[in-house]
């Protein structure tokens, strides 16, 4: 687990929020996970945290290889939220993750 996911994690622990499943394997034939997953809410969160220093996720056959994934959860009626570390920091990210488990 990175530091920006193991951030996440504790804003999740400390509002309360249900717990996830960490490294959620989600696709039964591809070896595709979430960072974070309710599974019975079908609502992933990725943690990207690569986008300032080129990243795997953000070149080439990463970036592709993210897009079929994402496409591929889409598919299946996941609703997938991603973030940042701007997003993680400043609290956001959980306060939003919160309102989508509301939904």
């Amino acid at each position: 687990m990175s530091k920006l996911e193991a951030t996440l994690e504790l804003h999740i622990r400390c509002m309360k929020l249900p717990k996830p499943e960490t490294e959620y394997k989600f696709h039964p034939s591809r070896c595709w996970r979430f960072d974070f997953a309710w599974p019975d809410r079908k609502l992933a969160v990725e943690v990207d945290g690569g986008g300032w220093s080129n990243g795997r996720h953000t070149r080439g056959a990463g970036f592709a290889e993210d897009m079929r994934k994402y496409n591929a959860a889409l598919i299946m009626g996941w609703r997938v939220y991603r973030c940042d570390a701007k997003l993680i920091k400043s609290g956001q990210a959980v306060d939003e993750v919160g309102e989508l488990l509301r939904d």
